[in-house]
């Protein structure tokens, strides 16, 4: 594979991201691009001496010329979350920073595909639709991929399995009204408190899930990182180089990734995570798998949620 990946931001997760990328076999080429040039000097230098166990990679210091011919190109532009900041509080600034830079990159790139990591990366990533000019299909945020991947951490704990036999979702924002649509959720095969009682019975240590405990696990856990250590960044990195095999793959698959709603659920204009096709081209449409009247409710009050911010932004 020879991708050619640009990164647009070399802070903690830009430059995690990098990492993670040039330690895998998926991209040939990367191009990291900051206002910081110093940083990202840097960067490039610390991560490609340590490229020299894997096949050749280049590895620059760029500008939005230099993304040309990117196949994926990767935004984590914007101001980091403080300690005790909700992700929506960045609003306004982070949108300005992407408004600054959508004109540049899709001159540079316009038929890359693109993942919106930066906060609030609904909202971004529902700007960068309305502003880009690109098809909707070329644009994707990381919604949450990240918030499924810490589900399906803790849920693993919980009952002492691999995290691969683990298959639950994340719905709506990456944030404050996500949620767990418990009923399509099923572990290695059964529904969680069916899969509990068949350990039980094959003699077992597992425990009883109390599941409004195990959404606030995953709705509190980017606060606790940055709290112990000032940011989060290897879980999100990769989290993205997953986006970027799936968007590299041969086939389709499925991911918790953010796009724009047209109806599914009873909810559009809105960018937010369901079940979501992904592959070579991009979003591949949405699955509206069979949900409860609850869990679409929940939907439904994430979709407000953003949208009452979306309001208030200077598009």
């Amino acid at each position: 594979m020879s991708a050619k990946i640009t990164i647009i931001g070399a802070g903690s997760v830009g430059a995690t991201i990098a990492y993670t990328l040039s330690q895998d076999s998926i991209a040939s080429e990367l191009v990291l691009i900051d206002i910081n040039k110093q940083k990202v000097e840097g960067e490039v230098m610390d991560i490609e001496q340590g490229t020299c166990f894997r096949n050749s990679i280049e590895i620059k210091n760029g500008d939005y010329a230099d993304a040309e011919g990117s196949d994926i190109v990767i935004i984590t532009s914007g101001i980091a979350r403080k300690p005790g900041q909700t992700r929506l509080e960045l609003t306004q600034t982070n949108v300005n920073i992407l408004k600054s830079i959508a004109p540049e990159i899709v001159k540079a790139a316009p038929n890359a595909l693109y993942v919106i990591v930066s906060n609030p990366v609904d909202v971004l990533t529902y700007v960068f639709t309305k502003i880009s000019g690109l098809p909707e299909n070329q644009i994707i945020g990381s919604g949450t991929l990240l918030d499924t991947a810490r589900l399906r951490c803790g849920l693993a704990e919980k009952l002492n399995l691999a995290q691969r036999n683990v298959h639950a979702y994340v719905y709506g924002e990456h944030g404050d009204t996500s949620f767990v649509p418990w009923s399509v959720c099923r572990v290695a095969g059964s529904k969680i408190n069916d899969h509990i009682e068949i350990m039980k019975n094959l003699g077992k240590e597992v425990s009883d899930v109390d599941f409004d405990e195990l959404i606030e696990y995953v709705r509190k856990s980017g606060g606790k990182v940055i709290a112990n250590k000032g940011a989060t960044f290897y879980a999100i990195a990769r989290s993205v180089v997953e986006i970027c095999h799936l968007l590299l793959a041969s086939s389709e698959s499925t991911a918790m990734v953010s796009s724009m709603m047209h109806g599914e659920y009873g909810v559009e204009d809105v960018c937010l995570s369901t079940l979501t096709l992904i592959g070579p081209n991009g979003i591949g449409g949405k699955l509206p798998i069979k949900l409860t009247d609850e869990e679409i409710e929940k939907l439904h009050k994430s979709a407000d949620a953003l949208k009452a911010v979306i309001a208030q932004i200077e598009l």
